[in-house]
């Protein structure tokens, strides 16, 4: 086989498994990976292994926090949080309800999807909102605090993927 071929199958390869490794869902529950829950309650043990026996290596004390899952174990899920910390959590501890994270400094709610709409409210880092909505090609979030909704750009908060869409 030439090296012009070789090097085209390997290329066919490595595409392919790109594909597959993007589009990856997890065995036990055909749910994506990775993918963003939150935490159900107000106290959520994170351990070092998947299973009661593995040390508890971390309490969480914030209903609501966006975790990212990157991993699954029986009814376990390997877990990131906004500060790159993981490990694992029992799934009834997590909840499919979306929520972000306020990052990097004190950031302004807008009443619509730009820069120059009007403020109704500001946040500071490490608040919780609700995810309520990411349009398709916006750089745009709509979410919600306290009750008070608004618009945040992507950047501003972790807990959704770049291009993700959320309707």
């Amino acid at each position: 086989m030439s090296s012009a071929r070789l090097r085209s199958a390997a290329l066919a390869t490595v595409l392919i498994l790109a594909t597959i490794m993007a589009t990856a869902v997890a065995a036990d529950t055909g749910l994506p990976l990775p993918r963003f829950v939150s935490l159900r309650s107000d106290e959520v043990n994170m351990r070092t292994g998947p299973g009661r026996r593995y040390p508890v290596e971390w309490v969480y004390r914030r209903q609501g926090l966006p975790v990212e899952v990157i991993a699954e174990f029986d009814t376990w899920r390997r877990v990131r949080d906004w500060q790159g910390i993981d490990g694992w959590m029992h799934s009834s501890v997590l909840s499919g309800e979306r929520h972000v994270v306020v990052t990097g400094g004190i950031r302004i709610l807008r009443a619509k999807d730009d820069a120059d709409s009007p403020p109704v409210a500001r946040a500071e880092v490490s608040v919780i909102a609700k995810l309520l909505e990411c349009p398709e090609d916006t750089a745009w979030c709509r979410v919600e605090i306290d009750g008070v909704r608004g618009w945040l750009r992507r950047d501003e908060f972790w807990g959704v993927y770049e291009d993700e869409i959320i309707e």
